[in-house]
């Protein structure tokens, strides 16, 4: 039976790690800063960097492509589509310039890789997708007709004819769109189906999360319970949850007893009556905390904590609803994972990842200034970048 946070399962009940969707490469061929980058993505990755190195385009990149896996169109997955054309590329004879991104998605269906040309300029639009497992390309689409607002299309069949062609719109992903498209009456078809929702499970299953402490200082209205990007109604959210699974909740006051000052009996959600709700920390001794006097990077701490350990029904996220939660593995992307966080902080919420992610519950995928504090950490992988975006 699922228990705790959002419907998540104890580890003994949970399905083996190669059944759940998810993401184990970022390609970015030719985006921004990046060219012909592959980034290996593990349980819990950390892409380490100077200012400049590309490490927040990276993760806009998976942001963008879980955006477009979840059906929304190029202009919301890209909003400055120009900004993610490469410095140095120039235009080709019909002022057209683009960029390319890709990734792997590992599961049942063994390694699926899916790559993606957009051209920015004059037009933003899809100009090329390929879906492919092994040898076999699943999906393939290229521009034949500028003047027109579609792609051809040609997938994989393995019937009576061995690929199957029609017109794709030029602003959604193709993969994304084949469950609508694809009869599954064949064998190659059904494996079509398989790995196109194995690479859409994986991309939709994430929640991007950048704490704003400001905003967590003040009481809040009670609302829907479901954690926002910014962690603004932080305190709404621990109202909903600390009945919800007491072993979760015993574990993040565990974890906040080592990144917090002074003692930490309990975080307890306390309504008002104007209908608000405010957050404090039980010091065990009749006195209690406002988060209003919280520091920064306890604020960020205790955010980035709650995340770890929640899942997507608490999460303000759209996951994908025809898969159960113990066969997916929500991948939290965290930009700037280390501001103003101390070293024991960093530590602390390492090893509560590290932890999650042996599950398969969690994984992360955070940009940190320097890695140097997490060397030799187990179930952590860490990516370092260069000022030109290189590794």
């Amino acid at each position: 039976m699922a228990e705790g946070f959002g419907g998540t399962v104890p580890p003994e009940s949970r399905e083996p790690l190669d059944v759940r969707p998810r993401i184990t490469e970022l390609r970015l061929s030719a985006f921004a800063g990046h060219r012909g980058a592959g980034f290996p993505l593990g349980a819990v990755t950390l892409f380490a960097g100077p200012s400049g190195s590309g490490k927040t385009t990276a993760l806009a990149a998976y942001e963008a492509l879980a955006r477009l896996a979840g059906g929304a169109p190029l202009v919301e997955a890209f909003p400055d589509p120009v900004a993610c054309v490469p410095d140095r590329a120039r235009p080709d004879a019909e002022g057209r310039r683009g960029f390319r991104i890709g990734c792997t998605a590992d599961g049942a269906e063994g390694p699926v890789r899916l790559d993606v040309a957009v051209q920015a300029e004059p037009q933003l639009r899809i100009v090329g997708e390929r879906l492919s497992a092994g040898e076999i390309v699943l999906l393939q689409t290229a521009l034949r007709d500028p003047g027109r607002r579609a792609v051809q299309a040609a997938w994989h069949t393995a019937g009576t004819a061995p690929v199957t062609r029609a017109p794709l719109p030029d602003d959604r992903l193709g993969t994304a769109l084949l469950p609508l498209r694809v009869a599954g009456k064949t064998d190659g078809q059904r494996r079509v189906l398989a790995a196109a929702e194995q690479m859409v499970v994986a991309l939709r299953s994430v929640f991007v999360c950048d704490p704003r402490p400001d905003c967590m200082r003040t009481p809040v209205p009670t609302g829907s319970g479901r954690l926002l990007p910014g962690c603004d109604n932080l305190a709404d959210v621990l109202w909903r949850t600390r009945t919800e699974c007491a072993r979760r909740h015993g574990r993040l006051v565990e974890a906040l007893r080592a990144g917090c000052a002074g003692p930490v009996y309990d975080l307890i959600a306390e309504p008002l009556f104007d209908g608000t709700v405010r957050a404090l920390l039980d010091r065990g001794d009749g006195h209690r905390t406002e988060l209003a006097r919280l520091g920064e990077g306890e604020l960020r701490y205790l955010a980035h904590a709650l995340v770890l350990l929640t899942g997507p029904g608490v999460l303000a996220m759209d996951p994908p609803g025809e898969v159960p939660d113990a066969l997916r593995s929500l991948t939290v992307l965290a930009d700037g994972f280390d501001r103003s966080l101390d070293p024991g902080q960093r530590r602390s919420l390492l090893r509560l990842a590290a932890a999650m992610g042996e599950f398969g519950h969690i994984r992360l995928v955070a940009a940190v200034n320097d890695a140097s504090w997490c060397v030799g950490a187990e179930g952590v992988t860490v990516v370092h970048l260069n000022r030109d975006g290189t590794p």
